[in-house]
């Protein structure tokens, strides 16, 4: 059995001071997994629900097989297992801004790391998604063109809570232009929200997209003995996009 409370990992980032901790739950005796940044939660293995369902809602709105997909933000990676769980997913790249994030999946200290390493369609991506999008410089290095089935993200808290102000460009028409852009004809965008759906945004995905909706996913949440929720944003490009 581990240890009570373990600091697995302590880095600086342009962002902030970012750690990956390990606590025992005095309930369950699980482990749980925690990420911060700076005096800021950003994720907990407690609480998986909404990044699994970014993945399950996502691409159950596409029909065909063979699927390219791309991943925005890494964190445990719950959003790519539960993707690589989908047997027709051919290729995901997953992009992280910070590879410190991407080195705790590299060195075994998340439990779901070796197996998205060691899984073939794989590959994990030190970069900036917000500027693959927007800049031309695309989602994948190797194929700055590339366009993908289904684009999957999951960093920011909603679109109104950002983790960096330039990220809320994205969030707006142009930005959600520019990410139809990367997409395939017929592909879906999916985002992921801490948020209740939020109608502002909703009308952008509208205004972008040919279908959109907006998933409220429950989960229980044991902290404050009852049920929280996420929002899981799901917008498909039409068949005759460019």
């Amino acid at each position: 059995m581990s240890a009570r409370f373990a600091e697995l990992d302590w880095k600086p980032t342009p962002m902030g001071d970012i750690s990956l901790r390990r606590r025992r739950d005095p309930r369950s005796g699980d482990d749980v997994y925690e990420v911060k940044l700076g005096d800021e939660y950003l994720m907990s293995s407690l609480f998986t629900a909404g990044e699994i369902a970014l993945a399950r809602l996502g691409l159950a709105a596409l029909p065909q097989t063979g699927l390219d997909v791309a991943v925005g933000g890494l964190g445990l990676g719950y959003t790519a297992r539960a993707a690589l769980d989908d047997a027709r997913v051919r290729s995901l790249i997953v992009v992280d801004a910070l590879a410190e994030v991407i080195g705790w999946h590299e060195r075994g200290l998340v439990p779901l790391g070796p197996g998205l390493v060691e899984d073939p369609r794989c590959r994990l991506v030190h970069g900036d998604f917000f500027a693959g999008v927007g800049d031309g410089g695309g989602l994948d290095p190797e194929d700055p063109d590339r366009r993908f089935h289904a684009v999957l993200l999951d960093i920011d808290h909603s679109p109104r809570q950002v983790l960096h102000p330039r990220h809320a460009a994205l969030y707006r028409p142009e930005g959600m232009r520019a990410l139809a852009g990367r997409l395939r004809p017929g592909g879906v965008f999916a985002l992921w929200s801490n948020d209740p759906p939020d109608e502002s945004f909703g009308a952008v995905l509208a205004d972008t997209f040919t279908q959109s909706e907006a998933h409220v996913v429950a989960f229980d949440n044991p902290l404050q003995h009852g049920t929280a929720t996420n929002t899981v944003y799901v917008a498909r490009k039409g068949p005759d996009g460019p």
